[in-house]
């Protein structure tokens, strides 16, 4: 085995050891905590990307943890889908861990930074872990750990809102993770194996039992739930909206791209399309309700009163559009999105981030209270508007890109009407993202209690304001050169079609 093999168990075995680290670091001298965190995750973003460029010339990586060989032992496996979801997450977990420094100093306090920094870098393993597994229950395994840990980070603004968000989220994320664990004991019980190779192999003379079925609905409750798939996203507003803003950052775009990475994974590499499509139809249901989560979450998201908030609902919406990829469920649309799997996070990561930087100036992030703040704050509303727009899908953003290739599934499909409420959809996207550019831009700051606020207002510093751009115009950047994240994304649809 060559190096590049080991480097999946690595980008698992060095963070936990990193996350040990932490804590020991912590007490002789917090301030040790941070530089170790984000030293770690460049480690983890940088082998993400050596994985990519290998798996895109070489194919996959397969390594057998402990030497045991699977089904028997687990596997890592690194394929062209994973490795393309693994540099997506890890590259907006390296843009928050540069952006929390002075935010989470700000929001937590320096006593809890020990704490929470060994939970961030635990979080970011588990998503990982999720990601590279090869075996069904360590994903559930893997997933437990970055849900634990996320249920703390919520509550770690140590606010009334905040608690109750965390425990709501606890007990709707026990739901899932229930189901999750009923479907994968299903699956053992109708099979004897637990590696998803092995699954996909077996599962074709089992399609007909009633336990396979029972176990596909039990996984796709699950990972509908912790998805935010609407209308089960019922813990996702408060959770990100009362969150500390790095952890909203975090849990917004690495870790609810992971779980739609699992629900894409099980359905299209252990199930097959051969069982969604033929033998347990469902894409049809899953594209109504994608469309109906696409015009609800948007219509939500223009009735909020504060940023964040309408901002989290954005993602129910934006959910939806790549849900609408696994209810078409061809080739053109599925390229579609999974290139708003990567579109959104950046996007939705330049948002919360900008919502974050207001609340750290100007300690609020209710509309009614940012009148006239792109005065003081220019470049993080001019990175806003930019992000703003590729969420409407205007062109040539990664936004419209995607969308573009959504709309050209769905007319290949014959789905004429749910293309034009995607294209509502897109419509509705410009009333709540242009109500915060009028607001920032035209409105008076002298009304209300804005003048207050406004005086505290400035532009932030350099370590939250350099990834705030650098998302921005990445999200032009990866529009315009979409080519390029094509030849990714083109190999990793063509593995979901055939199967395992």
């Amino acid at each position: 085995m060559t190096m590049i093999d080991h480097i999946p168990v690595l980008m698992i075995v060095i963070p936990i050891l990193a996350s040990l680290l932490i804590l020991l670091a912590g007490w002789y001298d917090r301030r040790f905590c941070y530089p170790i965190s984000l030293i770690t995750i460049l480690f983890q973003f940088g082998s993400a990307i050596a994985i990519l460029l290998h798996v895109m010339q070489e194919g996959t990586i397969r390594y057998s943890v402990g030497g045991w060989a699977p089904p028997l032992g687990i596997e890592l496996v690194v394929d062209s889908f994973n490795s393309y979801i693994l540099a997506a997450i890890l590259l907006l977990a390296a843009a928050t861990a540069f952006y929390a420094r002075r935010s989470v100093e700000k929001e937590i306090g320096p006593e809890k930074t020990v704490s929470f920094y060994v939970l961030f870098q635990l979080l970011i393993t588990g998503l990982v872990g999720m990601t590279i597994t090869g075996d069904i229950f360590n994903l559930y395994v893997f997933l437990e750990i970055s849900s634990i840990t996320a249920y703390t980070l919520i509550a770690s603004a140590r606010r009334p809102h905040s608690y109750v968000a965390s425990f709501n989220y606890l007990i709707l994320g026990s739901i899932a993770g229930g189901f999750i664990l009923l479907g994968i004991a299903n699956l053992y019980a109708a099979t004897g194996t637990l590696n998803m190779a092995d699954l996909a192999h077996l599962l074709p003379a089992s399609y007909e039992l009633a336990t396979v079925h029972a176990a596909f609905l039990f996984l796709m409750i699950g990972f509908s739930i912790k998805a935010a798939f609407f209308p089960l996203h019922l813990w996702l507003p408060d959770a990100y909206a009362e969150s500390p803003s790095a952890v909203t950052i975090l849990l917004s775009t690495a870790m609810a791209k992971v779980s739609i990475y699992a629900m894409f994974r099980i359905l299209f590499s252990v199930f097959t399309t051969a069982y969604i499509i033929d033998t347990f139809p469902v894409t049809g249901f899953i594209l109504f309700i994608a469309t109906v989560a696409i015009v609800a979450g948007a219509v939500l998201a223009i009735a909020q009163k504060d940023l964040k908030r309408m901002l989290a609902y954005s993602s129910v919406s934006q959910v939806g559009y790549i849900m609408f990829a696994l209810g078409v469920a061809n080739q053109i649309a599925l390229e579609g999105g999974l290139l708003h799997i990567l579109g959104h996070a950046v996007m939705k990561g330049c948002l919360f981030m900008v919502a974050g930087l207001i609340i750290y100036r100007m300690g609020t992030s209710r509309l009614s209270d940012l009148k006239g703040v792109a005065k003081t704050m220019p470049i993080s509303c001019a990175a806003f508007a930019l992000a703003g727009a590729s969420m409407i899908g205007i062109p040539p953003t990664i936004g419209f890109m995607s969308k573009y290739y959504l709309v050209l599934g769905a007319l290949e499909a014959g789905h004429w009407v749910y293309a034009a409420v995607l294209l509502l959809g897109s419509l509705l996207a410009v009333g709540y993202i242009w109500r915060f550019i009028e607001i920032a831009y035209f409105g008076d700051h002298h009304g209300d209690h804005g003048e207050d606020h406004q005086t505290r207002a400035r532009e932030g510093p350099l370590s939250m304001l350099a990834p705030i751009v650098g998302l921005a115009l990445l999200s032009l950047f990866l529009g315009v050169f979409v080519e390029a994240v094509m030849e990714v994304v083109g190999p990793a649809v063509s593995i979901l079609l055939g199967g395992a």
